[in-house]
């Protein structure tokens, strides 16, 4: 259980990780503009100091874009396997002059980029959100 009244911790340490989890959440939108090249930057520093934050509120955040971080890798992976398969598969169709494998290509193609799609505005959306809910004191779920 999360106490955010007496949960022995400075106000100065609470305030130290608060503003710990805003540069993470920055970082995390900055990634967007550096072909993610930033991406990885919060994610490490949110496993460093994940363990500080134990029994606050704080702790909710560090898991909230530690889970974000994960699950958005695993689905952005997925959809790029989908659409390296299927652009394998309409290669293969274009040599066969096969016209059906190559249309069911370019739909599995476009299955992939949806989940990618998805995956971006799903992930920003938990960033987002996280943010708003630490710039107003408050836990994410």
């Amino acid at each position: 259980m999360i106490n955010n009244i007496n949960d022995g911790m400075s106000d100065s340490k609470r305030r130290s990780l608060t503003t710990y989890n805003h540069i993470t959440y920055l970082l995390y939108i900055l990634s967007y503009f550096t072909a993610g090249l930033l991406w990885i930057v919060p994610i490490f520093m949110n496993y460093a100091k994940r363990r500080d934050a134990d029994g606050i509120w704080l702790a909710t955040h560090f898991d909230w874009q530690i889970k974000t971080f994960w699950y958005s890798i695993v689905w952005f992976v997925i959809g790029v396997l989908i659409v390296t398969f299927a652009l394998g598969g309409f290669g293969v169709g274009m040599f066969a002059d096969s016209g059906n494998i190559a249309i069911v290509s370019v739909l599995l193609a476009s299955v992939g980029f949806i989940i990618m799609g998805f995956t971006f505005i799903w992930h920003l959306y938990r960033i987002v959100r996280g943010w708003i809910a630490l710039t107003d004191g408050r836990p994410v779920p």
